[in-house]
């Protein structure tokens, strides 16, 4: 199975395109008919995996204006990893061949505010929430010794914690992003405006791939 296109940045392209068209009230609403239904049963060809956090606010295919078969989503609170989220993702690149992996991070993050609480003031959680706070910890903490304050910028710091945790611990992906295979990027969404911004790119030939989308 091969990708769709030719390079990662024709992928992240198409999303950036797809996330400026929800933001301005013009979405298409691509390959979500019966037609696409039927052309997808013996078989998907997804051209992006996305590790997303599980906000009920964060659905992928209606913010980048994508449809069925387009985004190999991979979701979690917090888009915190572990062993089956590291699988599903190499799956989504060596076996379907997705050229794009995006890390989506966005304002507002209950587990990243939950895991500030636990540092700052002392708040604890319990059962397995606490395991999510706990992996994004080291985010915050490396936010504070920064001397960051605002909320963006600790989301900023934690998709890129998470992009940098998934290049280390898959030694696949890495080897895919140094081959021009595969880009990584981190995008950060803004719940009000509905737009995405580049945190952080791996992978793609030049700074000009990295230019945040415009609402």
């Amino acid at each position: 199975m091969t990708s769709i296109f030719d390079t990662p940045a024709e992928a992240l392209e198409v999303l950036l395109d797809g996330n400026r068209r929800f933001v301005a009230g013009t979405s298409e609403h691509p390959n979500q008919d019966a037609a696409r239904r039927a052309e997808l049963t013996p078989g998907q060809r997804p051209f992006a995996v996305l590790l997303g956090c599980s906000d009920s606010r964060l659905a992928a295919e209606i913010i980048f204006d994508r449809g069925l078969g387009d985004l190999f989503v991979v979701r979690t609170a917090g888009h915190v990893l572990g062993a089956e989220v590291l699988g599903s993702i190499e799956y989504g690149t060596s076996v379907l061949d997705c050229r794009l992996v995006v890390v989506l991070g966005h304002d507002s993050c209950g587990a990243v505010a939950a895991a500030r609480a636990a540092v700052e003031d002392g708040l604890t959680t319990s059962g397995y929430v606490r395991d999510v706070v706990e992996r994004v910890t080291p985010s915050v903490l490396a936010a504070r010794a920064a001397g960051l304050r605002a909320d963006s910028d600790f989301i900023d710091v934690h998709v890129q914690h998470t992009v940098d945790l998934l290049l280390d611990r898959s030694r696949l992906l890495a080897e895919q992003v140094a081959s021009g295979h595969t880009a990584v990027v981190g995008l950060a969404y803004q719940l009000a405006e509905g737009n995405t911004r580049v945190v952080t790119a791996h992978g793609l030939p030049t700074a000009r791939d990295a230019a945040p989308a415009q609402g």
